[in-house]
C-alpha cells in the first residue's frame, strides 16, 4: 500500500498567470494539406521515427512541422536590386 498523505494547514502561495492557451477556434484550425511523395534517406526516416516515438507523435507530423518552420524562417519578401545597391 502507498503512504497516506498528511495535509497541513499552511498558507498557500498562489498567483494569477496570463492565459496562454490557444482558443478552441485556433485549435480547430487546420491548414490545407497537399499530399506529396518524397524519397528521404533511411537515416533521416529512422531519426524522425525514433524522435517521434519518444514524444508520442507521428513522425510525418514532425517532418511537416520542420518544413513549415523552414518556410516560416525563409519566406520573406524578396529584396529589390535597388535596396541591395543602397546597402553597399
Amino acid at each position: 500500500m502507498s503512504k497516506k498523505i498528511k495535509y497541513q494547514d499552511e498558507p498557500i502561495e498562489a498567483r494569477v498567470i496570463e492565459d496562454f492557451l490557444p482558443t478552441p477556434k485556433q485549435l480547430a484550425f487546420r491548414e490545407e494539406g497537399v499530399k506529396v511523395t518524397i524519397a528521404l534517406s533511411k537515416k533521416s526516416v529512422e531519426f524522425f521515427k525514433a524522435e517521434a516515438a519518444k514524444h508520442h507523435t507521428p513522425y510525418q507530423r514532425m517532418i511537416r512541422n520542420l518544413i513549415d518552420s523552414y518556410v516560416d524562417a525563409y519566406d520573406k519578401p524578396p529584396v529589390s536590386d535597388s535596396a541591395l545597391t543602397e546597402q553597399e
